[in-house]
């Protein structure tokens, strides 16, 4: 089999690129080795924030209109507190900005941009299927399927998450840093309703976000050690929504759990370089950050974004010529160093008994919270 592009991993990064290519005239393949996770009654316990200017990105694609629109809820305003009472409110209508961000469920999503892909003439499916040898030449890209087929490609990307097989095969010396903590994420019905507002504790032991679900039903996401996770995953269910309700003050009353509780290790992962001749990564597979910010799937939708515009534009030129895949690299290296220096810093000045850190960090929320114009800045800039 012979393809312009063949992207590894069709998850919500890798769909989205392959989506934003269906107008290229290029001829491309998508791997990918699970099944779509089924859509049923209940609430997927993956939620992500998607920025205003992603969710542009994702109507272009058509995925977006695709959404039962009842199960997207949008966050108007963001609250943060400190561990000493400081506080920083972010509001979209003191921005001039009709919402912050979209809350939607990952499944929902992947099954919206997978329903565009199974109608993309341009586009080879291939599932179940898993790679099992990558070889790099100055003609081409050879993937062996682990069935046995060949594929031959001017261009392979990896997008296949945070353990990617692709990155794996090629010459990346660089290894994820390990946060020595772990995100526990669940759902949970409220007693009170949120209107909107997204809620987040910095503490000397852990960071917990609240996001706002449709109706009155949150997502958390708790960044603590691996040993408090592990504690937090053994409780009950009403112990753990318990111990939620009272890490976040009792904002939304009494909690019941909706999904059970998960958790994942969380690390930091910056490469040097994002592609090598004909090879790109994109999404997880080429960065990972703390989730403190929400940012993660929005870093990951535009990369694609930005390689589907340097393939477009490309002209004459092969898709794995490496002067072109540097145009895409050099572009996003700036937004995600960015992103990547913000969350980690973040991270070690709240997570740190220091007492000097604890009055500086919290002055500075509070000095950040009376200074409109600044804050109007900050949401102007986390809208894209």
């Amino acid at each position: 089999m012979e393809f312009d592009i063949v992207i590894n991993g069709g998850g919500l990064v890798g769909a989205s690129l392959a989506s934003a290519l269906k107008s290229s005239g290029l001829k491309i393949a998508l791997v990918e080795g699970q099944a779509l996770p089924s859509l049923d009654s209940g609430w997927d316990s993956r939620i992500y924030a998607f920025t205003p200017g992603n969710v542009d990105f994702l109507k272009e694609l058509g995925a977006w209109q695709r959404l039962d629109q009842t199960r997207v809820q949008q966050v108007e305003e963001m609250r943060v507190f400190g561990d000493t009472g400081a506080e920083l409110d972010f509001s979209a209508y003191q921005a001039g900005a009709p919402e912050l961000a979209f809350i939607l469920e990952s499944r929902l999503l992947q099954h919206a941009l997978w329903q565009g892909l199974r109608e993309q003439q341009n586009l080879t499916i291939l599932q179940p299927a898993q790679c099992a040898a990558l070889k790099i030449d100055d003609d081409a890209a050879h993937l062996t399927l682990k069935d046995g087929r060949e594929i031959r490609t001017s261009l392979i990307v990896g997008a296949d998450g945070r353990d990617s097989w692709v990155r794996q095969q090629t010459i990346m010396p660089e290894v994820p840093t390990p946060y020595h903590q772990h995100g526990v994420v669940a759902n949970f019905n409220t007693a009170k309703a949120h209107r909107g507002i997204a809620y987040q504790w910095f503490t000397p032991d852990g960071i917990l976000a609240l996001l706002p679900l449709p109706g009155k039903r949150i997502s958390i996401v708790w960044s603590v050690s691996p040993e408090r996770s592990a504690e937090l995953l053994a409780l009950t269910h009403e112990e753990f929504a318990a111990r939620v309700a009272e890490a976040g003050k009792y904002t939304l009353g009494e909690l019941e759990v909706i999904t059970p509780p998960a958790s994942f290790a969380l690390r930091v992962l910056n490469l040097a370089h994002l592609t090598k001749p004909r090879l790109a990564l994109i999404g997880d597979a080429a960065h990972n950050i703390h989730p403190l910010s929400g940012h993660g799937v929005n870093l990951g939708l535009r990369d694609a974004h930005e390689l589907a515009q340097v393939l477009l534009q490309r002209g004459t030129a092969d898709c794995g010529d490496l002067a072109l895949l540097r145009r895409y690299e050099a572009t996003r290296q700036t937004d995600i160093m960015s992103m990547q220096l913000t969350t980690d810093t973040l991270k070690h000045l709240f997570i740190n008994d220091n007492p000097v850190l604890r009055t500086l960090r919290n002055l500075g929320l509070s000095a950040t919270n009376k200074l409109t114009p600044l804050k109007n800045m900050l949401v102007r800039h986390a809208l894209n």
